[in-house]
């Protein structure tokens, strides 16, 4: 199942909103509908959102009908303006946009028409880029998965949250591939159930085992001895090792700590925001309230409640065993480690 796909001059994206109940797919033809796309989340996921934004700002530069190339930039600095405003957490759609804008400014070429072309031709090399580097993370993943090991994941992070093959669920992919035997607990991942939704649909798809848990029910399994493990994606990393990723991450780590189980991170170096010292400094992307009061539209909460909406939260650098990359696994000390990948 493709995440997205460029097509006929267009974006076409598979509409995560609608899954698993429907398979729709959507065109962006302007940079706008990328953003609006990026914004309600019918693209999700930090590798995802960095591909999708590329995509937009080569549509946008399609848009562009000014003849000069000073001009050109300048208007695609305002699109990738638009484009980054749409999330703050996930680093990569900021990676994913500079690495674009970095990319005209420092060419030679000066027609308007051949820098429309480098674009969209970086474009697609981000997309390809992501999809080998999961499975790069996949194949180190993998070493670290015991036989017949029953991996817990959170949120997701499989193919839909990337432009194919996935983070986490790449690292379960791969066992899976090399005959391991693995079983998976996807958690439902309130409020938007990513986890019911979109891992254990896309898990199925590849004939994974994998059972449906909800989100406080994790702790009681681990107790149980029914989890060897956990592995997550994330959607910024630190200098230090701290880690965004969707909300109720932190719990989870926290559980494996207390049940001295390991913790893993699987995640592309994109993802990794050296520039930031700790998790301190991460923005926190707080939505609406009715992603919380609601469920398919149907109130289940009563109205005027106060509600708190935050995407992500942050899990400490001490709770995490190790950060699996496309570029080897990285343990602590992350501030000393985590530069040598680089």
């Amino acid at each position: 199942m493709k995440t997205m796909e460029w097509q006929n001059g267009g974006l076409i994206l598979l509409d995560q909103t609608r899954l698993p109940l429907e398979i729709k797919y959507i065109t962006c033809e302007t940079a706008e509908d990328v953003a609006e796309a990026i914004k309600t989340m019918k693209v999700r996921g930090a590798p995802a959102i960095g591909v999708a934004a590329a995509y937009g700002l080569a549509l946008g530069a399609f848009q562009n009908k000014c003849k000069d190339k000073e001009t050109f930039i300048s208007n695609i600095r305002e699109i990738s303006d638009l484009l980054g405003a749409t999330r703050p957490t996930a680093v990569n759609l900021f990676w994913a946009l500079h690495r674009m804008t970095d990319t005209l400014e420092k060419t030679d070429v000066d027609e308007v028409t051949k820098l429309q072309e480098l674009l969209l031709r970086e474009a697609h090399n981000i997309f390809t880029e992501d999809i080998e580097m999961n499975k790069s993370i996949g194949r180190y993943g993998s070493e670290l998965v015991p036989p017949k090991a029953a991996v817990l994941t959170h949120c997701n992070a499989g193919a839909l949250a990337t432009a194919g093959f996935g983070t986490a669920l790449g690292v379960i992919r791969a066992a899976h591939e090399a005959g391991k035997d693995v079983r998976v607990f996807a958690d439902e991942t309130r409020p938007l159930l990513q986890g019911a939704r979109l891992t254990a649909w896309e898990l199925m798809q590849d004939n994974i085992p994998v059972t449906l848990i909800t989100d406080n029910m994790a702790g009681y399994l681990m107790k149980k001895g029914l989890i060897d493990l956990a592995v997550v994606g994330a959607d910024r990393i630190t200098a230090n090792g701290d880690v965004a990723n969707k909300i109720g991450t932190y719990t989870v780590a926290v559980l494996c700590r207390e049940h001295n189980i390991p913790f893993y991170v699987a995640a592309p170096v994109s993802t990794i925001d050296l520039a930031l010292a700790s998790g301190d400094e991460i923005p926190i992307e707080e939505r609406e309230a009715v992603e919380v009061t609601t469920i398919f539209g149907r109130e289940v909460a009563p109205k005027g409640v106060k509600v708190l909406n935050p995407a992500f939260d942050v899990t400490p650098n001490h709770l995490v065993t190790a950060i699996i990359t496309d570029r080897g696994v990285v343990r602590p000390p992350y501030v000393d480690n985590l530069r040598k990948i680089f």
